[in-house]
């Protein structure tokens, strides 16, 4: 029962982590909270949906599911990049010297507005993600993982992985790093900062993307609230992982995760919303910068 739990905490936990990326990537430059972050990872949920339903209608997914999962999930990051891509260029790019509380409020906008988007033209009632894995378990060590669990575990590391490497090793990636260090110098020295800010909200839109499809897979319903709820605990373990910081974001989605399918399993699975916050105050009393933050020097 107790590893049963961390293998399904696991499996949640990466979801978290590929969102709280996202955030903690966007607030690493620009330090703001993108709340309508949510909302692209239930868009990447939905396009799954839809091109899942288009592969079938052609046959695909009864030739190759997986290949039609692999493309669907293709173009489903693609799509929610040029949302991402969309919504800095609108939202936050000509908000960029305003106060702070400006481009905030207009974060809180273009979330509501993509909500109530999906639900016009999507409709208010569920969608069923049809079931393309086998759901019966491989049992290993008294433990029981399927097919789909696999999947997700091995994807959200590869590109937690990928994206690790990416900032690291790249030139892009090295840009990033100066330009969230400070901007005045890596403008200076040539970096088209414009260019490097959209950057990473397409790929923070992408892993939101992946992260949709495959919760759209695992739980196999979809509504257009669900980035509300997701987003809030994404952004919970960006904090509890120390915000700014990507491996912190991995650390606390799983952490997360795995407190979350814990206390359900032990505890109420009423309340499993509640203990992602309960384990994120007491790690800020403990360490307010979060596990993996680091303190900015600067002061009041």
């Amino acid at each position: 029962m107790f590893f049963q739990q961390i293998l399904n905490g696991i499996t949640v936990g990466g979801v978290y982590a590929l969102i709280a990326l996202g955030y903690t990537m966007v607030y690493g430059i620009l330090e703001l909270i993108n709340f309508a972050h949510g909302e692209i990872y239930m868009i990447g949920a939905y396009l799954g949906i839809i091109f899942i339903g288009i592969f079938t209608a052609i046959g695909l997914t009864e030739q190759s599911p997986l290949l039609a999962v692999l493309l669907s999930l293709t173009l489903s990051v693609i799509f929610c990049s040029a949302y991402g891509f969309a919504v800095e260029k609108l939202a936050y790019r000509p908000l960029r010297n305003a106060p702070k509380l400006s481009p905030l409020i207009s974060a809180i906008g273009v979330s509501i507005f993509l909500q109530n988007y999906v639900m016009l033209s999507q409709g208010a009632t569920d969608k069923v993600f049809p079931q393309l894995f086998e759901t019966k378990g491989i049992e290993f060590l008294n433990l029981t993982i399927t097919v789909l669990q696999i999947f997700i575990i091995v994807v959200s590391l590869l590109l937690m992985e990928l994206l690790h490497l990416y900032v690291m090793k790249t030139r892009t990636g090295k840009a990033m790093r100066a330009v969230a260090q400070d901007k005045t110098m890596a403008s200076l020295l040539g970096i088209n900062i414009d260019w490097i800010i959209s950057i990473t909200f397409i790929i923070g839109s992408g892993l939101a993307a992946v992260a949709g499809f495959m919760v759209a897979m695992y739980y196999g319903l979809v509504n257009y609230s669900i980035g509300y709820i997701a987003g809030i605990k994404a952004f919970a373990a960006a904090v509890l992982g120390g915000i700014g910081s990507i491996p912190g974001a991995m650390l606390g989605g799983f952490i997360l995760g795995i407190v979350e399918s814990l206390a359900a399993g032990y505890l109420s699975s009423e309340y499993k919303d509640a203990y992602a916050f309960i384990i994120l105050i007491i790690i800020l009393l403990i360490k307010p910068r979060g596990l993996l933050g680091k303190s900015s020097g600067d002061r009041a």
